[in-house]
């Protein structure tokens, strides 16, 4: 039996903490599920994880999933590495500190990344060196129009930036069900070139960092800059760092020769958003219930009872005033719906 409420509160499901509601939200807790509330209601108008990445501006209409979708088994494995399903309803961070607790590395640079499972191939999540694509095998998904199921490679999924096929071309089209990764085992060496994290190693004297020690390490650089979403709504960056041509990043540093960059490969340079907004004032800077975070701002944060109309007026007068300041275009990593 499928568990289907109407007219749903969405604020629990949710960081920003918006509260909305859901004109009929089933749980999603198995494939099977799945295919019977498929087959009850029709496609869903929107699937929600763990609404991270997501800022509800309006009621969702229609039928909404929420997917639960549990369990993690570890596969083929061999002396160097092994193979690990979980289920899309899978907390990503549980999952991370599974693999951690395992001495399994690869994902342990992304570390308290809100959200499920589902949704990390969705948005190829990264931090700090590392992204979901690199340690990614496979997943199986539910093609929603259809009702058949589908098996996607890397080469499918087409990774880029914070960005996938699921976000573009097939947006709306699946409902992932299971993803696989591969963690390394015998003879790994955890990837600690990101800056931030390889001075904080050598701050605390540690020079061959460990799994664990580096997923501590990241942890403590997370908490220490990004606020916790249980206590003041967010989800996390707002806006990608922007990727500008080598000669448009030239012409910037002309003007602002602080500005960090970093290569992105192809004749691309990678700048911080967060630097361009804190730039333009706006750190710290409250509008009402809305504003951006002290430490960090690039997040925007729902400091107790804002609608996600209000926040979405906030981010486009940062967006604006970026555009306006350094003829930057940001484009926002969190959905909105």
């Amino acid at each position: 039996m499928i568990a289907v409420q109407s007219s749903a509160s969405l604020r629990p499901y949710n960081t920003f903490g918006i509260e909305t509601f859901a004109e009929r939200l089933i749980h999603i807790r198995t494939p099977e599920e799945a295919q019977k509330a498929l087959e009850r209601f029709g496609p869903p108008s929107y699937i929600l994880g763990g609404g991270s990445n997501v800022l509800l501006t309006q009621p969702l209409e229609g039928t909404t999933w929420l997917t639960r979708i549990g369990g993690i088994a570890v596969g083929e494995a061999n002396e160097r590495s092994v193979v690990v399903a979980a289920g899309s309803g899978v907390v990503w961070n549980d999952l991370v500190q599974w693999a951690v607790q395992r001495q399994l590395g690869g994902i342990e640079n992304l570390v308290l990344i809100p959200g499920t499972v589902g949704a990390a191939p969705i948005q190829n999540i990264g931090a700090y060196g590392v992204e979901l694509k690199d340690a990614f095998v496979r997943l199986e998904a539910l093609h929603l129009p259809t009702g058949q199921y589908h098996v996607f490679w890397p080469e499918d999924c087409r990774f880029g930036y914070r960005d996938s096929f699921f976000k573009r071309e097939g947006r709306g089209q699946y409902l992932i069900l299971r993803v696989w990764l591969r963690l390394r085992k015998k003879g790994y060496r955890p990837n600690v070139a990101y800056r931030a994290l390889a001075n904080w190693l050598v701050e605390k004297g540690i020079h061959a960092p460990t799994i664990a020690q580096v997923a501590h390490a990241v942890a403590a650089i997370r908490t220490s800059k990004l606020p916790d979403p249980a206590m003041w709504g967010n989800a996390g960056s707002f806006f990608k760092n922007p990727i500008l041509l080598q000669e448009a990043v030239a012409a910037l540093k002309e003007q602002y020769p602080t500005m960090p960059s970093w290569p992105a490969g192809h004749s691309m340079v990678k700048i911080p958003a967060g630097w361009l907004i804190e730039q333009c004032g706006w750190k710290g800077r409250r509008e009402g219930p809305v504003g951006c975070h002290e430490r960090q701002a690039l997040v925007i944060v729902n400091y107790g009872g804002a609608t996600g109309a209000q926040v979405w007026a906030f981010a486009q007068k940062v967006r604006a005033s970026v555009q306006e300041h350094f003829g930057v275009e940001l484009e926002p990593e969190v959905q909105v719906w």
